[in-house]
């Protein structure tokens, strides 16, 4: 048992502020979307890009973040953050049309691009790689007060005001984060080389061209055509882009990252698994205000039982993955995961909603074990040297995986529900039954890529909380 200093402490606060901003306004905002539908004139089937749009922006800008913190300074970057995230918040409250919303997500998305990946990359800088994943629980347990208070607070907010409060709420939460930032944190600066602007516009071009393509004619109404020049376009920036970093030692990601087996399977499964789940947060709250005609207070609260799920297995997930190893652990998670979907799903088709807290409930704990596991095999076998890059990397598949899963949710729906689906209707219930079933199938595949985990990956330290003074 091993405790850290004081001073490392405040500063693992500080980052987990951060994590609480966004992850308060992600929560929010899943619970408001169908009422944004109706308010705006949309189709529910097309309030996903509302997501998408902040997610895939966080993806496309993430390889900037880790150079810019290291050459600026973690303080900076992560004010910076903050002050951009807010001033998107008040633009999306401004919005009055679906478009001017996507745009006012995507100005989010470039603060919230800087923001987490700058916070674990701090997380990175100042604990020893052994007390990592230690660290990363003791950072992400407060910043879920986001999660718990979010879904109820955004439930009361569109039933009792409207939904442009969900995007007020952050400004008084920006400017605290702020204050502490300028106040507390260090700020950490390294040496660094000169930038691969090269490398990131083709990355970037690759992700977002295939994102927008995976949403194709249902979602965007784009031509055949079109289309085919999206998926063109973005398999041959990703091609151009491995060939630009064979032999390049000042490429945005080295490639030797991908001779290090445990990083390379961590990373794959991260990407399988996050598309899957990705889904569900878009997902619950949409069908039980959709598919089951709960209030949008009713359906956030009903997301609170997930969140302290999650949070009480982020206390014990260190001690679970150095009893049963993380090949065990990941599988029985995914597989775990896949069938609580389904369990969820039924649940509620049953009528059975005094369940369904329990039934979420243990889907965050799950998911919780998942995440946490997924995360910290990626990067704990990872030389110093490579550390930097290999974070940046897994931050930004993780945030584009979690932008193909709502923008598969949504082609589902769109898949199953045509153009229109009505409320609490037997037709309604038919499509989300169809689109739980392909979204456990999905879920549970990256089982395949954790079996390959070896059982020697070394164990963690675990962080003992701070001892209480004798009186």
């Amino acid at each position: 048992m091993e405790e850290l200093p004081a001073s490392v402490r405040w500063q693992l606060w500080i980052v987990a502020f951060g994590f609480f901003m966004q992850a308060l306004d992600t929560t929010i905002v899943n619970t408001a979307l169908p009422s944004m539908a109706k308010s705006l004139g949309e189709s529910p089937l097309h309030m996903h890009m509302v997501v998408v749009a902040y997610v895939l922006t966080v993806a496309v800008m993430l390889p900037a973040s880790g150079w810019l913190a290291d050459r600026i300074g973690v303080r900076n970057i992560f004010f910076t953050a903050i002050v951009l995230f807010t001033v998107g918040s008040i633009f999306c409250a401004q919005s009055n049309t679906l478009n001017e919303l996507i745009m006012s997500r995507v100005l989010q998305g470039v603060g919230g691009a800087m923001m987490v990946p700058v916070g674990r990359l701090t997380v990175m800088k100042i604990v020893p790689r052994d007390q990592y994943m230690a660290a990363m629980t003791f950072v992400t347990i407060p910043g879920q007060v986001g999660p718990l208070v979010g879904p109820a607070l955004g439930g009361i907010l569109v039933q009792y005001a409207s939904w442009h409060w969900i995007f007020l709420i952050n400004i008084p939460v920006g400017i605290l984060g702020a204050i502490a930032t300028l106040w507390l944190m260090p700020n950490y600066t390294m040496q660094t080389r000169r930038f691969d602007i090269g490398g990131f516009v083709l990355l970037a071009l690759g992700m977002a061209t295939l994102t927008l393509a995976l949403d194709g004619q249902r979602g965007l109404g784009i031509s055949p055509l079109m289309l085919g020049l999206l998926v063109a376009g973005g398999a041959l920036s990703l091609l151009w882009y491995l060939w630009h970093a064979r032999g390049n030692e000042n490429a945005l990601f080295s490639l030797e990252l991908f001779k290090n087996r445990i990083f390379s399977l961590g990373l794959t499964g991260s990407f399988a698994g996050r598309i899957g789940s990705g889904m569900l947060p878009f997902m619950t709250p949409v069908f039980l205000q959709i598919g089951l005609g709960f209030s949008p207070f009713h359906a956030g609260l009903m997301m609170i039982p997930m969140v302290m799920g999650s949070m009480g297995m982020k206390r014990i997930v260190v001690q679970v993955v150095n009893r049963f190893g993380y090949r065990k652990v990941l599988i029985t998670s995914t597989l775990g995961l896949a069938a609580i979907t389904l369990l969820f799903m039924a649940t509620a088709m049953m009528g059975w909603y005094w369940l369904l807290p329990l039934v979420l409930f243990l889907q965050g704990m799950i998911n919780s074990s998942r995440f946490s596991s997924m995360n910290t095999l990626t990067l704990k076998e990872l030389p110093d040297e490579l550390a930097s890059s290999g974070n940046s990397m897994l931050s930004m598949v993780m945030q584009l995986s979690m932008s193909i899963g709502v923008t598969v949710a949504g082609l589902l729906l769109g898949l199953y529900g045509q153009h229109h689906i009505s409320v609490d209707s037997a037709a309604s219930h038919q499509v989300f039954m169809y689109t739980y079933f392909s979204m456990a199938l999905i879920i549970a595949l990256p089982a395949l890529i954790f079996a390959r985990v070896p059982d020697d990956v070394s164990k963690n330290v675990i962080i003992s909380r701070r001892k209480r003074s004798e009186p």
